[in-house]
């Protein structure tokens, strides 16, 4: 059942295109006027390049063009009304073009916004790039920090066979998880000693602080902001939290949180030594079910084991 609903949610607008144009087509075999019938198909046509572009709304338009001749071939009488094989011939053409120019017209106006704000996107995650870094450049253990949890986060988001602009968000958010430390004291975030109580609440806020930084650009990073702000917590006390309702923390940041501690295990501290690749991937796949997402814990069990080969 979780499934179904991340498949749903994933390519809800594809379904939405798909379940318009199933209409259609029973209206093309139910509906004996040729007029609604070819007027209704301009509604998926428009509703596909809208939701995804002028490439699946061009795609859309031919399918039902291809569908209606389809029909036409079945039913004569419904769509050749008059004996003149021409003006058929002219009705149709015409139909079918002023389609395509829809479907290329409004897609080309999604493509252009969709261009816009990823430009947009690129220009603040570029700004807060150049911040995480700096916060990190202070600190010679945490330095690359940010970079290496993006990379490998994106690794396992492909292993997992993500969609193209959900491996990019989850790209984004590993590179920005730690932002929020901008507004915390580096003397505190340096320090080698065991920190306070006090401390140790003060560093939990910085993914908060990072989600509230992210959502004051507007909604440029709005899908960021959710993997930045549950990247900490835990794959079990999220699923009792919660009702045992997963989908309240973001699959990108079950991804990021893998990603976080397996580059934190790893790296030098200056109260511990880096662990091996190896024994960190152990223990990461003994918490696999309680800290962790177990098929997160699997794809970064792939990822890993094939750099471990490579090196």
């Amino acid at each position: 059942m979780e499934k179904i609903k991340e498949f749903v949610f994933q390519y809800f607008e594809k379904i939405l295109v798909a379940l318009i144009l199933l209409t259609a087509l029973a209206g093309t075999y139910f509906i004996e006027e040729k007029a609604i019938i070819l007027n209704f198909y301009y509604l998926p046509v428009l509703v596909s390049s809208y939701l995804l572009g002028r490439r699946l709304g061009l795609l859309t338009s031919v399918l039902s063009i291809l569908v209606v001749l389809l029909f036409a071939f079945i039913f004569p009488e419904r769509f050749f009304e008059s004996p003149d094989l021409w003006k058929n011939f002219a009705v149709l053409s015409s139909w079918g073009g002023f389609l395509i120019l829809a479907s290329i017209v409004v897609g080309t106006l999604y493509d252009l916004r969709e261009r816009h704000l990823l430009d947009l996107k690129k220009a603040y995650v570029g700004i807060l790039e150049i911040l995480a870094k700096y916060l990190e450049s202070t600190d010679r253990y945490t330095k690359g920090h940010s970079l290496r949890v993006s990379e490998l986060a994106m690794e396992i988001a492909i292993a997992m066979e993500l969609p193209r602009k959900e491996v990019e968000n989850i790209r984004v958010a590993g590179l920005l998880h730690d932002i929020g430390k901008i507004e915390i004291s580096g003397e505190i975030l340096r320090k080698a000693a065991d920190l306070t109580t006090e401390e140790r609440e003060l560093i939990d806020t910085h993914a908060a602080r990072g989600a509230n930084l992210l959502a004051s650009v507007g909604g440029v990073l709005k899908e960021v902001v959710p993997l930045v702000l549950a990247h900490h917590k835990y794959f079990m006390s999220a699923l009792e939290e919660e009702t045992k309702e997963l989908t309240k923390m973001p699959l990108g940041a079950r991804i990021v949180a893998v990603a976080d501690t397996f580059d934190a295990m790893t790296t030098d501290r200056p109260y511990r030594k880096g662990m091996p690749p190896w024994k960190a991937l152990e223990e990461i796949m003994a918490k696999s079910g309680k800290q962790f997402d177990p098929q997160v814990v699997e794809a970064f069990k792939r990822v890993s084991g094939e750099k471990m080969e490579k090196t």
